[in-house]
């Protein structure tokens, strides 16, 4: 799973497997600040982005949710 950090938050971002329908789909998580470093403040719960498409690799399913996450956290902030 990558992690990229984009200021104070914690952006996970993954291409999940779906073995029924062989292919990946784009799953995302952001973490914010914590008064306590032992602890993620959730900003966003791990959740399934682009829940439309699936993707024929996992780069591919990374990417998108990689895009999507940065969409979320520009909103999340604004």
């Amino acid at each position: 799973m990558p992690l990229e950090i984009k200021g104070d938050y914690e952006i996970d971002y993954s291409g999940m497997w779906l073995p029924d329908v062989q292919a990946w789909a784009a799953h995302v998580a952001i973490y914010g600040p914590s008064p306590n470093p032992m602890h993620r403040n959730s900003i966003m719960p791990p959740q399934r982005v682009a829940v439309d498409r699936v993707f024929p690799s996992e780069a591919d399913a990374e990417q998108e949710a990689r895009t999507a996450a940065l969409a979320m956290l520009d909103q999340h902030r604004s």
